[in-house]
């Protein structure tokens, strides 16, 4: 690496963490003037505060990355552009191909944190944040899907008509399991609630029913083949977790805790594995995003314009707005099942890619 490219490097990872740093800052204090009235409401300390904050911090820190990076980049080539440094260092031979190295370099190292970060380390502090923003910040959540059927195990089916989240309580319970396509063994009952010192479900007016004269035996191996009574204690396997908010959560998880949660949910058949989904393919691809904005940024910065650096840095907030508009709409229809989860995670940066290659074509090289 020579001493140009250490220069490059260096201007636009020191503008990068400033301007993080500013964004963060300025965010922060915003975000704190609209939620001091609820901390004043709860009472909560000092102490409180500052812990969610530095989830706080982690988390808009990586999601301004990408854009942050962008604007780093922008930043310093059109002020060595107005300086004339980018002529000067095109003049002396240098290919603008060889100019873009340190700026590459500088995307790697980003994309490289970013991906660490948003991995493994903010879904960690969101998890943390979200739990504390549905507490204090969300109105009193309620579950209101009514006829829920769900897979719990190969062959083995379970349905509840409705359930209360408050009292942990489901209502018009029963598990079927099948051979095949044949139902052989039933349990129904009028309700079941969530016993929390015994880690188990307590069935009320419960029956269970042997279809298939073959199967003698249930599990236990001590009930006949049809019996009823008003109490009966069973591990089941939901737990109240099952129904509690799961608003964006998926944020809040790794990705090996993403690829379990997947596999549960469409073991289970169940609806919003999209979010899921789109959500690991973009810790993914939101690498690429970075590189993809740097070149970018680069081009439209490059060259020199009388007018001064505002132009540049008004186009190139203009294209990351395009590029972001772009991103949340291609994730919004995903999530809603209308175009395949990795298309939307990776259309944005096949798009804007091509855009910035068709703009380099017109750069001297």
């Amino acid at each position: 690496m020579k001493l140009l490219d250490k220069y490059i490097l260096k201007k636009i990872l020191s503008t990068f963490f400033f301007v993080v740093l500013i964004l963060v800052s300025i965010i922060c204090v915003i975000d704190l003037t609209e939620k001091i009235d609820k901390f004043i409401a709860f009472k909560m300390t000092k102490w409180v505060i500052l812990n969610y904050y530095l989830d706080f911090i982690v988390w808009i820190a990586g999601f301004l990355s990408p854009i942050t990076i962008f604007i780093a980049v922008i930043y310093v080539t059109s002020r060595m552009a107005g300086h004339t440094e980018v002529v000067a260092i095109l003049s002396s031979g240098v290919s603008f191909r060889r100019f873009l190295f340190p700026y590459f370099l500088a995307a790697t190292v980003v994309a490289a944190i970013s991906f660490f970060l948003n991995g493994w380390i903010i879904p960690k502090s969101n998890h943390d944040r979200l739990v504390f923003e549905m507490q204090y910040f969300q109105n009193k959540f309620y579950f209101e899907k009514r006829n829920v059927h769900m897979q719990v195990a190969p062959n083995i089916y379970l349905f509840i008509q409705n359930f209360n989240n408050h009292a942990n309580t489901g209502y018009q319970f029963s598990l079927e399991r099948f051979d095949q396509d044949r139902l052989v063994e039933k349990l129904s009952a009028e309700n079941i609630q969530w016993d929390s010192t015994k880690g188990k479900w307590t069935l009320s007016f419960w029956r269970r029913k042997m279809v298939d004269s073959l199967f003698q035996q249930l599990t236990s191996g001590q009930i006949p083949i049809a019996q009823k009574g008003e109490k009966l204690d069973t591990t089941l396997a939901i737990t109240p977790k099952d129904f509690e908010n799961d608003s964006k959560m998926y944020a809040g998880m790794t990705i090996p805790e993403l690829t379990e949660k997947i596999a549960t949910l469409k073991f289970r058949g169940s609806t919003g594995v999209e979010a899921y989904e789109v959500e690991k393919d973009i810790r993914f691809s939101s690498p690429f995003y970075i590189y993809v904005l740097v070149f970018m940024g680069a081009i439209v910065s490059a060259k020199k314009n009388r007018g001064g650096t505002g132009f540049q840095i008004a186009l190139g907030f203009l294209m990351a707005f395009v590029f972001i508009l772009f991103f949340t709409i291609t994730s919004t229809f995903a999530q809603t099942g209308f175009i395949p989860p990795l298309l939307a995670a990776w259309l944005p940066n096949i798009i804007f890619g091509f855009i910035a290659l068709a703009m380099y074509k017109f750069i001297p090289h």
